[in-house]
């Protein structure tokens, strides 16, 4: 039996539970898991700060949160997602007792960083060449892995094929023995 503070869940469970989750998704907001579009929207919302004309005809447009009915816009629950990933996996780090560490030894070795902060501004550049190509690819790895795959589209089996073949070279390169 599977419990909350289980250090390591099956990912079979887990899987089966995030495929089963796109089934609301779609009866009740007509859109799957997706996350990238949730940056976009947070993005398009900082920028209505500043320039009401982002409102009109540009990229942002469409993922602004006051276009349609509150509740029922897609990129609000897409950034209710994304927030409710990352507090959940910290309740679930907290639950499990995992503790906070340095540096791991991978992030040392393939790119010698003694620092956290030199840690931090390595994520944050991927994390933002990440999104980038998400953005560039029509969506991110639970856009098309999840959703694009449940769908069975050509388009996601493409770039879900790229997303391991990705990360495989990139494991390769950041084990690599000198």
């Amino acid at each position: 039996m599977i419990r909350l503070a289980d250090r390591n869940w099956s990912p079979y469970l887990a899987g089966g539970l995030i495929g089963l989750l796109q089934i609301p998704a779609f009866i009740l907001m007509d859109t799957g898991l997706g996350a990238s579009s949730s940056f976009v929207t947070a993005a398009g919302q900082a920028a209505l700060l500043v320039d009401a004309g982002v409102q009109e005809g540009s990229y942002f447009s469409k993922y602004l949160l006051f276009n349609q009915s509150f509740l029922a816009n897609k990129y609000l629950w897409q950034v209710a997602l994304v927030l409710g990933v990352g507090i959940g996996a910290l309740f679930s780090a907290r639950l499990s007792g995992m503790k906070r560490r340095g540096i791991a030894p991978v992030w040392q070795t393939a790119f010698h960083l003694q620092s956290r902060m030199a840690r931090y501004g390595m994520a944050f550049l991927g994390g933002f060449v990440l999104l980038f190509g998400a953005r560039l690819a029509g969506g991110c790895t639970s856009g098309h892995g999840l959703t694009g795959m449940a769908q069975l589209a050509v388009s996601s089996s493409v770039v879900v094929v790229a997303i391991f073949a990705g990360g495989i070279a990139s494991a390769f390169l950041l084990t690599r023995r000198d």
